[in-house]
């Protein structure tokens, strides 16, 4: 049986920059984002993909449509923040 990923963040209190992470590299790709709802950016990276992302109700979804929306999100921030990393072990 697959385990369920808590939505809790590991450090206590880091959702809030967290969200502006997200915000800011989303805007970078290109994507509009709004600060105050950083996670409503999905909608507009299913909107690119052509996948039918809805509020509610997205039972319709295969897995890989899912994945598709939320790998492109988590890929920049992954990407991001390995550049960030980078920059700090160059002494930048």
């Amino acid at each position: 049986m697959a385990r369920r990923r808590s939505r809790r963040t590991v450090v206590p209190g880091a959702g809030y920059a967290l969200d502006q992470f997200k915000a800011e590299v989303m805007r970078r790709e290109g994507f509009s984002t709004n600060s105050a709802q950083p996670d409503n950016v999905k909608y507009e990276v299913a909107r690119s993909l052509g996948i039918p992302l809805q509020p509610n109700g997205n039972g319709h979804l295969s897995t890989e449509q899912a994945g598709q929306i939320g790998g492109q999100i988590g890929g920049a921030m992954v990407r991001e923040m390995i550049r960030m990393a980078q920059e700090r072990l160059a002494g930048k």
